[in-house]
């Protein structure tokens, strides 16, 4: 991949949360796709029940259900993954999801990234607002991502 352009940074979203869990309970909610609706901060992942795998891993697929204005069905391929620490995955259109974890004593820092740097048609994620509406709905998603891990912990 080329380095980013100055225009080509708009389509790289990135925002991070201190979260009081060890790395790997956070990266088993991130690996586990029936969790993404859970954890889903955009209200676009939809359902329970994705089709693939239970838990991800390197180059595994995995369809979801979403909704934009109407509902379709994603597939999506894990592209990055080390255990613990890293995971990424993307579709078709070659924009990437991707969480990394820094551990940090008992807490993680949890970073989510929005790839679109790689997505021939740009314009028109930026069309559709996607670049606007990214970072609130990542900060939302780590909000939910810990609310998550937190009361599972509480309700062990």
């Amino acid at each position: 991949m080329t380095s980013p352009t100055g225009t080509d940074q708009a389509y790289l979203i990135s925002r991070e949360r201190l979260i009081d869990a060890p790395a790997d309970r956070i990266f088993e909610v991130l690996a586990r796709p029936a969790l993404h609706s859970v954890i889903d901060g955009s209200g676009t992942v939809r359902g329970e029940q994705p089709n693939g795998p239970e838990r991800l891993s390197l180059g595994a697929r995995f369809g979801m259900q979403m909704r934009i204005g109407a509902p379709y069905k994603i597939l999506n391929r894990v592209i990055e993954f080390e255990e613990g620490r890293r995971i990424a995955w993307r579709h078709f259109s070659s924009h990437v999801w991707r969480y990394t974890l820094e551990p940090r004593g008992d807490s993680t820092l949890v970073r989510e990234e929005w790839d679109g740097r790689a997505v021939r048609w740009k314009f028109i994620f930026r069309l559709a607002g996607f670049t606007r509406s990214h970072p609130a709905s990542i900060e939302k998603t780590l909000r939910k991502l810990e609310d998550y891990v937190l009361q599972e912990r509480r309700s062990a």
